[in-house]
């Protein structure tokens, strides 16, 4: 395999997020004829951005999530109350996403960021992720000033020391495929499973995984950046608590996943350039979907971000009984 520094795939993720803003638009929504209703017009703004080189040629979903979030994040400024008090930044505090087509890694991206909302402490936005004139992604988010209140979280389950665990990248760099070692050379989040990698097929076991991950490297102090980058990783491995249930690994070839949709409620401020736990679960599978479930934390225990996401598992061919 030809090495590639390890830098250059973070280089690469943080061009990526890097979004370009193309302007302004108005989003009109026509009324029903006959019907005389006022529908408001509202404001919008256009983003643009590139893909990630992929084996297969499809975009990977976790990249458009966190492009999305740069993108709806970019238009989220301080609202002015008329106090004497400065307004404090407006965090990402939930995202709700349908994943509606596959879209190609080597043509551009545009993002269409909708100001739905900029109330006294919340402002909500939705995008579009489109490519070539077709939606690739719809999503809602929700952004809100930070505040005091009531406060309480889950403990962090027991995990060994991701220093004790091979990292994903060493063992894929060997598996003689080549979607493993272009997955080693140009994923730019640093994985480390707790339980081994789903490689082939196994013995149906528990429906539950716990991965750590981090960018190995400081990042700058942007929390837009982190919040993005942490959605991106949480699109990762989800599904795959699913396929142990039922013993199956990743290079099966019959095999056919997706992801379907993805919510996520950030708790806390994160670091992503620090190790972060990752703990999913599958509650449940049927008619060729499955549902993944995951809580994301600190090495410290502090409870950074719940995630949920439904994809298609659909096997080709006969199933084991």
């Amino acid at each position: 395999m030809t090495d590639t520094p390890l830098d250059y795939p973070i280089d690469d993720l943080l061009d990526v997020l890097d979004l370009r803003r193309e302007g302004s638009t108005t989003i009109r929504v026509a009324s029903p004829e006959g019907t005389g209703e006022d529908l408001a017009d509202s404001q919008g703004d256009v983003f643009a951005g590139r893909s990630q080189p992929m084996p297969h040629g499809r975009v990977f979903g976790g990249q458009v999530l966190a492009q999305c979030l740069v993108a709806a994040g970019r238009t989220v400024e301080p609202v002015e109350d008329g106090s004497d008090v400065e307004p404090l930044a407006r965090p990402i505090h939930s995202m709700h996403g349908y994943f509606l087509r596959a879209g190609d890694a080597n043509r551009p991206l545009r993002f269409l960021v909708e100001r739905m909302r900029d109330g006294r402490s919340f402002s909500a936005r939705r995008v579009h992720a489109v490519q070539d004139g077709r939606i690739l992604m719809s999503i809602i988010m929700s952004f809100q000033e930070v505040s005091g209140g009531l406060e309480h979280q889950i403990p962090m389950p027991a995990a060994p020391a991701p220093d004790t665990l091979r990292s994903d990248r060493e063992i894929l760099e060997h598996v003689p495929h080549p979607v493993a070692q272009e997955t080693a050379r140009r994923r730019p989040v640093e994985l480390r499973h707790v339980d081994p990698l789903l490689l082939g097929p196994g013995e149906p076991g528990a429906s539950e995984q716990s991965v750590w991950l981090r960018i190995a490297r400081e990042l700058p102090e942007d929390p837009l950046l982190h919040a993005a980058i942490l959605a991106y990783a949480s699109d990762y491995t989800l599904l795959e608590p699913i396929l142990r249930r039922h013993g199956i690994g990743w290079g099966d070839p019959r095999l056919r996943p997706a992801s379907l949709d993805h919510s996520m409620w950030f708790h806390r401020p994160a670091r992503v350039d620090d190790w972060v736990l990752y703990t999913q679960s599958s509650p449940s599978a049927q008619s060729g979907r499955g549902l993944g479930t995951g809580h994301m934390f600190a090495a410290d225990g502090t409870l950074l971000a719940t995630v949920g996401q439904e994809g298609m598992v659909r096997l080709k061919g006969p199933t084991k009984p």
